[in-house]
């Protein structure tokens, strides 16, 4: 999708951001207070992907850097991303996975189960592992075989995948010398309806919105702007209060 000198631009930009701010794995809104992460939500030729699925109209709902450190045991079990998070419809949404550092099985990039989404909804089942990089460790059981079938998503720095919300999918542990960095940001139709509770907003990038379901999000002027950062965390709190209370 870009080059990849262009992505290791992105990948400085956020490792600069995270000297000042902490980690940010699985932080909420960061297209809100990086202008790297809104330059990669809304760039023209993701959009066009995101375009063919979706259609013309497309909201940015989320964008979250997702890390594994190098030579670590994290890991994300098998599971469908829907299941938390109380959309009205499931096919007006689609998540796109950009790697900002190499997404190999070595790494542990994403694993599929090609079709899966087709079946809609199964049961998920919490587990307790620290090691689990999914909030609620919410896992899908999957028989050996269906594992061994699946699809590896091998990603070079700048390359992306889409994926829709039950599609199945996992990754195993870091096991390179290189942190595995991903940019996940996740776009809906504007007709799609949030039915869980709690505070929702969305950034248009493409088209128009004529249903106004979400509040919205407000594109960051510069890098980590206080009064941006201060509106990021509470976004960030938010947003991960609606996942758990789904």
């Amino acid at each position: 999708m870009v080059a990849e000198a262009e992505a290791a631009t992105h990948r400085r930009a956020l490792e600069m951001a995270e000297d000042q701010l902490g980690p940010l794995h699985y932080r909420n809104k960061v297209h809100t207070i990086l202008p790297s992460a809104h330059e990669l939500a809304t760039h023209p030729a993701l959009l066009d992907a995101v375009e063919a699925c979706i259609g013309p109209d497309i909201l940015v709902y989320n964008v979250t850097y997702i890390i594994k450190e190098p030579q670590t045991a994290s890991h994300v079990s098998w599971h469908q991303d829907l299941t938390y998070w109380g959309l009205s419809d499931a096919d007006a949404q689609v998540s796109a996975w950009l790697a900002l550092a190499p997404a190999t099985e070595e790494s542990g990039c994403m694993r599929m189960l090609a079709g899966s989404h087709r079946e809609g909804p199964i049961r998920h089942v919490h587990t307790e592992d620290a090691t689990n990089v999914l909030l609620m460790g919410q896992t899908v059981d999957t028989s050996a075989t269906a594992a061994a079938e699946a699809t590896l998503c091998v990603l070079a720095p700048g390359e992306a995948s889409l994926h829709h919300g039950w599609t199945v999918h996992a990754s195993g542990p870091n096991l390179s010398d290189d942190r595995r960095i991903g940019l996940n940001i996740q776009y809906l139709a504007p007709h799609n309806l949030h039915t869980g509770g709690g505070h929702q907003s969305a950034m248009l990038a493409r088209g128009e919105d004529r249903h106004r379901h979400f509040e919205t999000d407000q594109a960051p002027t510069a890098d980590l702007d206080p009064a941006a950062v201060d509106r990021w965390e509470w976004l960030d709190a938010m947003m991960k209060d609606g996942f758990l209370g789904n």
